[in-house]
């Protein structure tokens, strides 16, 4: 948030975004990637590892990549999605982040 004390103390001179900002971004980016159709809902299950790998700084366009790691039934016919998430930076090596998050979606 602070410009000057971001350039005077911040490796490559600029703010960068909060973590959890850039982790608030995986269902938006998700929603881009894949859909499932006639379902009754979804749900957000939760995380089981989140890792804030590297900062995303001012002005950095990021994307997400997700691989799916396992489907598996619940009770009352749903299915629960584990993806791997990684939210990459453009013209970096290392990601911004690594998680790995769940959700059930019924019929």
């Amino acid at each position: 948030m602070d410009v000057e004390r971001a350039k005077a103390e911040m490796p490559g001179g600029k703010t960068i975004a909060h973590g959890f900002l850039t982790l608030s971004l995986v269902p938006r980016l998700s929603a881009t990637l894949w859909k499932i159709e006639h379902r009754s809902r979804g749900i957000n299950y939760g995380l089981n590892k989140v890792r804030f790998t590297a900062p995303v700084q001012e002005g950095s366009k990021v994307r997400l990549r997700q691989k799916l790691l396992a489907a598996d039934d619940v009770k009352g016919d749903g299915v629960r999605l584990t993806f791997e998430n990684t939210i990459e930076i453009e013209g970096q090596a290392q990601p911004a982040l690594v998680a790995e998050g769940l959700s059930i979606v019924y019929p």
